[in-house]
């Protein structure tokens, strides 16, 4: 159904829709912005990771009697 979703006519005209919403002056501190957030968000995706892997599995304890 969407196999062919994004041609390169879709790139082009959305390439131009943001240079005319927000200038091209604008377009380069967004990206830079977006890609500091993505490593951001990678890293403690990361952190969390491996903050729970090196949790040692605490066994689950018997209901007391």
């Amino acid at each position: 159904m969407l196999r062919n979703a994004f041609e390169p006519w879709h790139l082009i005209l959305i390439i131009a829709v943001l240079v005319l919403l927000f200038g091209s002056k604008k377009l380069p501190d967004m990206a830079r912005g977006l890609g500091r957030s993505m490593r951001i968000l990678k890293s403690e995706a990361k952190a969390l990771k491996d903050d729970r892997s090196a949790e040692a599995p605490r066994p689950e304890s018997a209901p007391g009697h």
